[in-house]
This record gives structure tokens, C-alpha cells and sequence, in this order.
């Protein structure tokens, strides 16, 4: 799964790679005139298309880490004080650090607010006496969608959250 412009889902849908679609919302696009027939060109794209033989970019199923899209999963929300903060006040704490061996992945990383990381310093959460408020999780496809998109229709919101895992903190966010 991933989001495409309308200009791509035009062009799948003019040359027959559409295999389905759902949604409650469909766009239609005009065309030139035809010089044998002299009727104008029209096509109707829905909002969620499925493309014909399209198998996903089967090399990644771990979505990027970024820190917008972090930020977004933890609600802004350092996950150590549990205090609400704009994007510029928080920072992505390491669980296990780096300089331990720690890695840059989904399952190791947390927002924290910029006192609490350094309070946490290079060390663990049970090291520094620091417990976290919720526990990280890696999104699936459709919940990093929802992360990384500020603008989903409703039928497309629908769609993604019948993909969320069972028991996702990202019901309560979306």
C-alpha cells in the first residue's frame, strides 16, 4: 500500500491496471476530443485503487523512521514524563542507546521532551529509574499511512483503519 497522485491513478485506469476500487468518493477528469469522433475523453478514478499485478515493495515491510512520524505515533507525548509538546521540544530517545549497541528502529526509539532524554542519558529505562508510559511498537502499512499523510478522506481513512492490528494505540490517535 502506499498513496499515488490522481495523475498516476489516471493513467492506471486509462490503460486498464486498475483491478479494483472502493470508496465512497470518486473524481473525474476530462479529457481532449477524439479528431475521428469529436467526443471529449473522460475517465472516473475512487479514492482507493487496487493495481493490477502490483505486489508492493516487498524488500521493506518495516516502514522508514522519521521523526515526525515518531512524534506522531507517540501523540507528541514524551513517553517518560508524559507531558504534550510541540515537534521542536521533543527529541527520539533510544531505549537501549546507541553507543551501547542500540539500533535506530521503530521498537528501540520513543519521544521523549528534551529534559527527560537528557535526565535518561546514555542509559536504559530501568538504569535511569525512568519507566515508559506506553509501550513503542513498529506500524503496519496502513498505520504508517495514517502517519505520514495529513490529508486521508474519510473513505480512505475507513479503508486504512479496517487494516489497523487489533489492540493499536493508532485507534485512539486517528
Amino acid at each position: 500500500m502506499r498513496w499515488i497522485g490522481w495523475q498516476e491513478a489516471v493513467c492506471l485506469g486509462a490503460r486498464g491496471r486498475i483491478a479494483w476500487s472502493i470508496g465512497e468518493t470518486e473524481f473525474s477528469f476530462r479529457g481532449g476530443h477524439s479528431r475521428v469522433t469529436g467526443r471529449r475523453s473522460h475517465i472516473t478514478v475512487s479514492s482507493i485503487v487496487a493495481v493490477k499485478g502490483y505486489r508492493g515493495d516487498q524488500r521493506s515491510a518495516t516502514p522508514p523512521l522519521s521523526n515526525r512520524e515518531l512524534f506522531l505515533r507517540d501523540a507528541f507525548t514524551c513517553m517518560y514524563c508524559g507531558g504534550d509538546f510541540p515537534a521542536h521540544m521533543l527529541t527520539r530517545d533510544h531505549l537501549l542507546p546507541l553507543s551501547r549497541g542500540g539500533g535506530d528502529r521503530w521498537m528501540n526509539v520513543v519521544t521523549a521532551c528534551r529534559t527527560c532524554n537528557h535526565a535518561k542519558g546514555a542509559r536504559t529505562p530501568d538504569e535511569a529509574g525512568m519507566p515508559l508510559l506506553a509501550v513503542p511498537f513498529e506500524p503496519n502499512r496502513a498505520e504508517y499511512l495514517v502517519l505520514s499523510n495529513r490529508r486521508i478522506l474519510a473513505d480512505q481513512m475507513k479503508f486504512l483503519r479496517s487494516r489497523f492490528r487489533s489492540g493499536s494505540r493508532m485507534h485512539a490517535i486517528c
